[in-house]
């Protein structure tokens, strides 16, 4: 049922973002850094400096906004694919490939509406302290330099926003259009993705079945869900890294400011090479692996349906 359905993406989008959101926040800051005022040289290195900086929960910035919004938007995509499998289905029969991918594109597109304004406002948060960091770093340079003189400077302490302040300051200024900067990026990265993730998964998680009327073990799914999301990560990464970019409205000192995909997109293979758009590859692989995988576990299990089916019950 399409209740369960929602139930079952939104539990699975919530488990998932828990576990894998902190290689998430590693993943922004490596793709935001430009050539020159780079702050981190690695996955691991950036995670290191920010609980060095932040604290642990410095990691989890922005988990909020992605705790509250993953629920609708993993619950689009899941039953937005299961609703054009459906319906591309003829009488029942196996889809071919090409049908396949059309239900992955119509569910990319659905899940945009959620995904845009979800990724604007924690990429705002994720980010933030990125800037505060080398902000402090260039003071604390700037202070050393000029040592002698008395009275110097000290480093300016970080003014910390919420979400919510975001979203109003954005409202205000920009209207609703402020809140769906980067739409056409997001589409551009979450279409192709959608069509490469699920027939993919699909082809993948049918290896495993014994029986075409018989779910899979939840291990193959979750494998499968694995591969797959790993597989359709990596792909779409170079308009992950434009994406990115152009939802960040706070820049670090001498960073380029961009005015659109073309834009971006030429400014970073004339002044960072062609290898930048594969910035964040590995932490977007191991983000979304273990995401899907869970996610697909959750939806193919169906927790929503016992719970449902025990309402009554418990009930009488």
């Amino acid at each position: 049922s399409l209740p369960a359905k929602l139930i079952n993406g939104g539990i699975a989008g919530l488990i998932g973002v828990t576990c894998v959101f902190p290689i998430d926040l590693a993943k922004t800051r490596l793709q935001n850094q430009q050539n020159g005022q780079r702050m981190y040289t690695s996955m691991s290195d950036c995670l290191i400096k920010t609980i060095r900086s932040e604290g642990y929960f410095g990691m989890y910035r922005g988990a909020a906004v992605n705790l509250t919004l993953v629920t609708p938007e993993k619950a689009i995509k899941l039953a937005a694919n299961d609703f054009f499998r459906h319906h591309l289905s003829k009488d029942g029969k196996k889809l071919t490939l090409l049908r396949e991918m059309l239900a992955g594109c119509g569910a990319g597109t659905c899940q945009v509406i959620v995904t845009t304004p979800m990724e604007m406002l924690k990429i705002q948060l994720q980010d933030a302290g990125r800037i505060a960091a080398q902000k402090k770093l260039m003071a604390a340079q700037a202070q050393l330099s000029s040592s002698s003189v008395v009275g110097a400077a000290e480093p300016a302490v970080e003014t910390r926003t919420t979400a919510m302040q975001i979203t109003r300051e954005l409202l205000r200024s920009k209207g609703i259009t402020g809140l769906y900067k980067g739409l056409g990026a997001t589409l551009l990265r979450d279409v192709p993705f959608s069509i490469v993730y699920f027939p993919l998964f699909a082809n993948l998680n049918k290896l495993g079945q014994k029986d075409p009327n018989v779910k899979a073990p939840f291990y193959v799914s979750f494998l499968s869900g694995c591969v797959a999301g790993s597989t359709a990560a990596v792909a779409v990464n170079p308009c992950d890294v434009i994406k990115t970019r152009l939802q960040s409205l706070q820049r670090g000192v001498n960073e380029d400011t961009y005015s659109g995909i073309l834009d971006c997109t030429k400014k970073i293979w004339q002044k960072e090479g062609p290898m930048a758009f594969l910035k964040g590859a590995y932490c977007r692989a191991l983000v979304i692996a273990p995401l899907f995988g869970i996610a697909q576990v959750v939806y193919f299990i169906g927790i929503a349906e016992f719970l449902l089916d025990m309402l009554p019950k418990h009930r009488a």
